[in-house]
């Protein structure tokens, strides 16, 4: 069982990302194996449209030559994917709707083969930011992610709309692990597997993204901080 999760926030080590690292370890407790793709380290050009010229124009594989390819390879081989994106201006960020619009390939390919390539696969949802919106942004997505052909669980989603770390949240971190659990629960769902159920250890998760965090992304943190802040 493999779960995707894309981080669609310009930082690594932000909230966003944070919650989806909590996700993914959920998903790792009920015995995925996960990958976290950070979109901005991608050039994914917006979609074409290629559709509205000429609906069957649009197919696997998309016209467009950029890094989409390499996504999706991993979306591909995903049997649940989750989504996680700050929230901008009561919507999702630019590289995650640019994710969402050329993924429209894989819906229309029922026009090609008689389904959706994605149909089947089972998503999750997470959306976080300082204001509100992220309501807003987890139903944006939700809907679209269920027209293209994805299972879409109960609770399979979390959001976010608090200044400050959301490592300090109790409620947030389990509602992000939980989103991880849920995405892993029905993918053996559909395989027709028992679901079963661990006992969480939340402050040894929190400790494990936390260390995740600062060690994988402690740099771009740093680097990030001078350029916008201008700190030392």
């Amino acid at each position: 069982m493999r779960i995707l999760g894309f981080n669609g926030s310009p930082r690594s080590y932000g909230n966003t990302a944070k919650m989806l690292e909590l996700a993914l370890e959920g998903a790792r407790l009920n015995g995925a194996t996960v990958e976290r793709v950070d979109l901005y380290a991608y050039n994914i050009l917006p979609c074409a449209g290629c559709l509205s010229d000429e609906e069957l124009a649009c197919k696997i594989p998309c016209k467009i030559r950029d890094d989409m390819d390499k996504i999706y390879r991993k979306i591909d081989e995903a049997d649940g994917i989750i989504f996680a994106t700050p929230v901008y201006w009561f919507n999702l960020s630019g590289v995650m709707k640019n994710l969402i619009d050329r993924m429209t390939v894989y819906e229309n390919m029922i026009h090609h083969v008689g389904k959706s390539l994605v149909e089947g696969k089972v998503a999750g949802v997470i959306a976080a930011g300082n204001e509100e919106g992220g309501a807003m942004v987890v139903a944006n997505l939700m809907i679209t992610l269920n027209s293209m052909g994805f299972l879409i669980p109960p609770w399979s989603f979390a959001y976010f709309t608090k200044m400050g770390d959301v490592l300090e949240d109790k409620n947030a971190v389990l509602d992000a692990i939980n989103v991880g659990i849920v995405v892993a629960k029905a993918v053996m769902g559909a395989r027709g597997k028992e679901w079963y159920t661990v006992d969480l250890p939340v402050d040894e998760i929190v400790r494990r993204v936390k260390e995740r965090i600062m060690k994988n992304f402690g740099k771009d943190y740093s680097e990030r901080k001078r350029k916008y802040l201008g700190s030392p």
